[in-house]
């Protein structure tokens, strides 16, 4: 088989040299027409990067990354991800290292859409940015702190909500920031996109196809409980992949944390179709994925195998979810999330004076107040970015700062 220098030597000959070793002409056409040739392999109903819709700034494009691959490097030098590994999952503060953390769960969904976008031909540089992105605005506590947040913003206003994808999006957007003086990172629209309809929550999904008419104004002003399909079959995957990371780890957690114990949680029909450990059913889902969706412009699976991973996430609701132990801890974050919420409305009426408290918590709410990209928003607004920004750790320490000493 001939090399692309084969191929294109006479038009890389035309190109003028430059004895610049970083950037210069040549070196940034042969870096272009080697992807371009890499992604003319492609599936039909792949993302390629020359055809994306571009970011909400333009700019100069890399002379070695295409977009995605730079997307992925501004998610994961980002502060917002590396406060995911202090973010719960499912199961607060473990003591346990071996349970899973927000980090971990990001990772999981990287590497299973990346062994699904691989074996379908699809763009794995869109799917790695979109996968390490997708929960950068994941509040405190998992999905409980979501729920107590989203409660706490509609109580000041019911048209307002709070969905950590959405949330995600106003991160990467607005308050992420990019070099000394930027805020947002300024991402291209296929992982903007693939960001806020990632939702793995919906049960009821075993085919989905992209919907490929969306625009900047359909992601920027989603609705709640909007749960459209992604713009792209990259964006389908993750949110396919996102559903698989949890499904089975979660029991394995479950158990590590002492809410279930034996090993016949799940009912045979169930495990005779999708194993009984988490390794054996990540690789039944990824495998039925992949032959279901061969040379579609869809990511499905069967309904067989559907139904009864849909049976799994029901009874994972119903034994851990619902558990004693976790609607317990579900009551102590929905006090500390409204008592910080509490405590950070108040002191948003007059910023000045909290900017002098001698409460160092409030101190610094306040510099983030006076810091925040976007001015006009209001307080609950900035009351709700700032909680949602916070660790678990973080967000412990806040309220025994303000309640406890």
């Amino acid at each position: 088989m001939n090399s692309l220098f084969d191929l294109y030597g006479e038009e890389f000959s035309k190109i003028d040299f430059d004895p610049h070793l970083v950037n210069n002409a040549k070196d940034t056409a042969i870096l272009d027409m080697i992807r371009k040739e890499r992604e003319s392999h492609f599936s039909a109903f792949a993302q390629k990067s020359e055809f994306s819709k571009g970011r909400k700034n333009p700019e100069e494009p890399c002379f070695i990354r295409s977009c995605y691959e730079r997307d992925m490097g501004r998610i994961i030098f980002s502060q917002a991800f590396r406060r995911l590994r202090h973010k719960t999952q499912v199961f607060f503060n473990p003591v346990n290292d071996h349970i899973c953390s927000r980090i971990e769960h990001v990772i999981y969904v990287n590497y299973i859409s990346t062994i699904i976008g691989r074996a379908l031909n699809l763009n794995i540089d869109l799917i790695q940015a979109i996968a390490m992105g997708h929960d950068l605005g994941h509040s405190p506590f998992g999905h409980s702190g979501e729920r107590a947040l989203n409660r706490c913003i509609k109580s000041v206003d019911p048209n307002m909500f709070f969905e950590h994808e959405v949330h995600s999006l106003r991160v990467v957007d607005l308050l992420e920031e990019h070099g000394p003086s930027e805020h947002g990172l300024n991402l291209s629209f296929e992982v903007r996109d693939g960001i806020v309809s990632h939702c793995g929550e919906t049960y009821n999904e075993y085919r989905l196809k992209p919907a490929r008419d969306k625009g900047p104004a359909d992601i920027e002003n989603k609705k709640e409980k909007d749960r459209t399909a992604p713009a792209t079959l990259e964006g389908c995957v993750v949110r396919f992949a996102d559903k698989i990371a949890y499904v089975g780890r979660d029991v394995e957690d479950a158990r590590r944390a002492g809410i279930i114990g034996g090993t016949d949680f799940l009912p045979g029909k169930v495990t005779r179709r999708l194993g009984t450990t988490n390794a054996e059913t990540i690789n039944i889902l990824v495998g039925d994925i992949v032959h279901s969706s061969m040379d579609k412009d869809e990511i499905c699976m069967s309904e067989g195998n559907f139904r009864a991973m849909n049976e799994f996430l029901n009874r994972n609701f119903e034994e851990i979810y619902s558990a004693p132990k976790i609607k317990t801890y579900e009551k102590t974050i929905d006090i500390m999330i409204e008592a910080l919420f509490e405590a950070f409305m108040n002191a948003s009426e007059d910023i000045e004076k909290t900017a002098a408290s001698e409460n160092i918590t409030l101190r610094k709410f306040a510099e983030f107040c006076n810091g925040h990209p976007e001015k006009d928003a209001l307080p609950v607004r900035k009351v709700v970015d700032y909680i949602a920004g916070m660790t678990d750790t973080y967000a412990n320490t806040c309220f025994d700062a303000l309640y406890k000493d």
